[in-house]
């Protein structure tokens, strides 16, 4: 099995090459500068030379307050660069798996949202990533969509970081208490997205399409932040004393969040018997990790 990473630098495409490692795959991993996937030439030239036998797309534009004013770039990346991935995958006879989001949904519906509920996002990044993962499905039949929410990991930018951050900086730390979702390690991730792919190679019977994955378990960024500090401070001390809720409206962004973006994961289970895990294991596991190496906590 060969697998191509895209997107390798970042918190997920860099536990996929752990995890790869671990387990003692061939792999090529590619990102920015050297790797762009709007460039279709280029695009065209890696998958043909190397010639994988899964293309793992964890690249995107995810900034999603500056996505709103700089959409040509977020479509051009969360769009266009899935179409080149899958042009090339479908002339090569490639199957893929590619990442995607829970912020294709507008956080409206109050359950967990599964694969089959109609999509509606509410800002560019979603719109972009619901675009690339709808002009994917029409070009390429042999994909793997896999949408995720609230990645953290022990590497890249993510919340976990920043709450470690700002709690060496700050006495009261003020976060948001009436969004809700599912927190997914990208370790977790890694592991499921390799499972698939080992599953691909394997088996001739797979059921393509949409899936989701995230840690189990529903929470809130405040209760999340609570239990970030809850386990950090058994390892060290931190400057913050105080967690304190406020609601959405208090914070104001540039762009609206989903409210209630939770995912239900059984149909992933259904089809490829993979389970979540437990979002507070995962965080205790990412934290020791973290804190091993303390550069980390900046990227």
């Amino acid at each position: 099995m060969k697998l191509l990473i895209i997107g390798s630098k970042g918190q997920l495409g860099s536990e996929l090459v752990r995890e790869c490692k671990r387990n003692d795959f061939s792999f090529l991993a590619l990102d920015l500068p050297e790797f762009n996937i709007t460039d279709t030439s280029q695009v065209k030239k890696t998958l043909a030379d190397f010639k994988p036998s899964i293309v793992i797309n964890a690249s995107a534009y995810t900034n999603v307050d500056k996505a709103e004013t700089d959409l040509e770039i977020a479509f051009s990346v969360n769009s266009d660069g899935p179409v080149n991935l899958a042009a090339s995958c479908d002339k090569n006879r490639i199957p893929i798996i590619h990442i995607s989001t829970d912020y294709v949904f507008d956080g409206s519906k109050g359950q967990p949202y599964t694969e089959s509920d109609p999509v509606s996002p509410i800002g560019v990044y979603g719109k972009s990533k619901e675009q690339g993962e709808s002009k994917l499905r029409s070009i390429l039949k042999q994909h793997i969509i896999l949408r995720t929410s609230w990645l953290y990991g022990a590497y890249g930018n993510n919340f976990v970081k920043t709450m470690l951050r700002l709690g060496i900086e700050n006495e009261i730390i003020q976060v948001v208490s009436d969004q809700y979702g599912c927190p997914t390690c990208a370790a977790d991730l890694a592991e499921a997205v390799v499972d698939i792919s080992k599953q691909i190679i394997q088996s001739s019977k797979i059921a393509w399409g949409t899936y989701h994955y995230c840690g189990s378990g529903i929470t809130t960024w405040h209760k999340f932040a609570k239990a970030i500090f809850e386990i950090a401070s058994q390892y060290q001390n931190y400057k913050v004393s105080s967690v304190e809720a406020i609601t959405t409206a208090q914070y104001p962004t540039r762009t609206k969040r989903p409210a209630f973006s939770a995912l239900d994961c059984g149909l992933i289970k259904k089809h490829f018997g993979i389970n979540t895990k437990p979002w507070q294991g995962s965080l205790e596991k990412t934290i020791a990790r973290i804190l091993k190496d303390s550069e980390r906590i900046t990227g």
